[in-house]
């Protein structure tokens, strides 16, 4: 049987600073030793359920009676909705399944390895642009990681160049922002610019995803409908930037922050795929998940959330930091074993675009340290300033120098 949580000791996040933002692990870490699941309030202002800790997050992923419907959400949530239109996050079996079924059936690791070219040369574009600059220092991620991550994603679902910008920033407001109103806004306009897109897609014969995705039938007859074909786009395209450009500047700033770690993975570039996993691990771009909803009790290792609509958030960063998981979990190993971490999620909700994530990162890491033998960072790592919210985890910029 589980035990009741005492509800009334709430930590309230958005009071704890740019601290937490900048390192929030000594802050889950604390709240692990004392317990799986914690009343929180969010940046946003609502209140919440925390789970820590590797087992119990695991365990949350797959609990049938946390719903990722807003239907489920309680009306008393002060809350706007993160995503435009129906998608794989936003959704339960059997919505889910299907959806995912017609999905990955153009998202496939054979379209993904095709990129594989693409990645390489944008990313050889990239650099040499920043490496022409005479002053030999760049903010890393404008200059390599958002625009390798948005090019790829926006040419694979075929977004105009001229829109880019715009995109992205909405895509900040409607997952960072703690002002609700700011959040709505940028999820209204995408929502605006994602349905003419669509409308646009349906006219033409393109080879892009989400030309496929309008065409592709299920064997019984099933196609997306103009809603899911929405809320597909604003899934792929902010979540297939917005993490993947994060991951690819948190990896630089970990071996660059960690020279030993650096000058074995230029010793042995083959070490490469477990680096990138080493970083998903220790600081990977999804601090908590996006949000569930209880639809009944739920018991998490051995502690039990209330029903009723009640939010409930997982905290990746933190799974991936036990000690009862991971030996001496703070400290940053490219060769600690691979697998394990959470980071891409697990169960029914695990990523669908994470092989596009690694093709990306390990592509954009090679390249990086193959043309700068000599890559340092400009200023104390105590100095930047990092994404706030609770949902995606990055450095906002990423100053580097090099030997011209």
């Amino acid at each position: 049987m589980g035990t009741d949580i005492a509800s009334d000791v709430v930590v309230d996040f958005g009071a704890l600073g740019a601290d937490f933002t900048r390192n929030p692990h000594p802050v889950y870490a604390a709240l692990r030793a004392r317990g799986p699941v914690h009343r929180v309030r969010v940046p946003e202002g609502a209140e919440a359920w925390l789970v820590v800790g590797h087992e119990a997050c695991r365990a949350a992923l797959t609990a049938p009676t946390l719903s990722k419907s807003w239907r489920d959400a309680s009306p008393a949530l002060p809350l706007a909705r993160l995503s435009a239109g129906e998608n794989l996050l936003s959704s339960n079996p059997p919505d889910h399944t299907r959806l995912r079924r017609l999905v990955a059936r153009e998202f496939t690791p054979r379209r993904v390895e095709a990129l594989a070219p693409r990645v390489r040369a944008l990313t050889g574009e990239l650099l040499d642009a920043m490496l022409a600059r005479p002053a030999g220092e760049a903010d890393l991620v404008e200059a390599l990681a958002f625009p390798l991550a948005m090019g790829i994603i926006c040419e694979l679902l075929g977004v105009p160049a001229l829109d880019r910008a715009a995109f992205r920033g909405w895509a900040e407001q409607a997952l960072s922002s703690a002002d609700r109103e700011a959040r709505a806004a940028a999820t209204e306009a995408m929502t605006r610019y994602l349905v003419g897109m669509v409308d646009e897609v349906r006219g033409r014969a393109g080879d892009d995803l989400l030309s496929a995705l309008v065409r592709t039938t299920d064997e019984d007859g099933d196609r997306l409908s103009p809603d899911e074909l929405i809320g597909m786009a604003w899934l792929l395209l902010v979540t297939g930037f917005e993490t993947t450009a994060h991951l690819i500047a948190t990896g630089v700033l970990a071996l660059l922050c960690h020279p030993g770690q650096l000058a074995a993975l230029r010793a042995d570039p083959s070490l490469i795929d477990n680096a990138v996993e080493e970083v998903l691990r220790w600081e990977g771009p999804v601090e908590t998940t996006t949000y569930r909803f209880t639809t009944g009790p739920v018991e998490i290792a051995g502690a039990v959330i209330p029903g009723g609509g009640e939010l409930v958030l997982v905290a990746l960063a933190d799974a991936d930091r036990d000690p009862a998981r991971f030996p001496d979990p703070d400290r940053f190993d490219i060769r600690r074993p691979a697998g394990g971490h959470i980071a891409f999620g697990h169960g029914i909700h695990y990523c669908l675009g994470a092989p596009l994530a690694r093709l990306q990162t390990r592509t954009a890491i090679t390249a990086l340290l193959e043309r700068c033998p000599a890559l340092w960072l400009a200023g104390h790592p105590a100095d930047l300033s990092w994404r706030t919210g609770l949902l995606i985890r990055g450095p906002r910029s990423l100053p580097v120098r090099w030997l011209p």
